[in-house]
């Protein structure tokens, strides 16, 4: 991607801000967002039982996440950045679940990320003295299952019905209907293609 691109992301050029040296990496307007986001979320919602899921899918729409009526997320689930975050029907994000979504992450239709899962949009270029911030939307497919601490990491497609274990770590896509697990993440098996 481009610095263009990244800028969509609301990511600041690391060589003009200093974000090596201790600037920012984004925008005063887009930090403010999220301060103002992490005082709601751990006022109104982290604490809150799990029965209450309306009321934190409510929070997470005031604060711009498109999710469908009964998309669930846990109080004690880690949303980066709400403007980002796509939840389709009957979803879930599990108790102690973390989005770091600099960039968009979808989750399709009856997709589970499971408690202590990992969904990371960003990192930075190794080789740029500027050790830029950059990131890549994740997409997780309908009917798939990322499992308990598992990790999915930039520009990731996890296709539809397919499994990342427990404590898996993906950095490339899964296929449809596969079943994956360990670190880095390796087919196991197929899956059948009815839910």
């Amino acid at each position: 991607m481009t610095h263009a691109d990244q800028r969509d992301f609301g990511i600041l050029d690391a060589a003009i801000s200093g974000s090596r040296q201790g600037g920012p990496s984004f925008s005063r307007g887009h930090r403010l967002l999220r301060l103002v986001w992490t005082v709601a979320w751990t006022l109104l919602a982290a604490w809150t039982p799990a029965p209450l899921f309306r009321w934190r899918a409510l929070l997470l729409r005031l604060f711009g996440a498109a999710l469908c009526r009964n998309a669930r997320v846990h109080g004690s689930a880690r949303i980066w950045y709400p403007p980002h975050l796509i939840m389709e029907e009957n979803t879930l994000i599990g108790r102690g679940a973390i989005l770091y979504n600099i960039a968009p992450i979808r989750i399709g239709n009856s997709a589970t990320v499971s408690q202590g899962a990992h969904l990371c949009t960003g990192t930075h270029v190794i080789d740029d003295p500027s050790f830029q911030l950059t990131a890549k939307p994740i997409v997780i497919g309908a009917n798939a299952w990322i499992a308990a601490e598992a990790f999915v990491g930039p520009g990731v497609v996890v296709g539809e019905g397919a499994v990342l274990g427990a404590r898996g770590v993906a950095f490339r896509d899964i296929p449809a209907w596969s079943v994956y697990a360990g670190n880095p993440a390796r087919l196991l098996r197929r899956r059948p293609t009815s839910p």
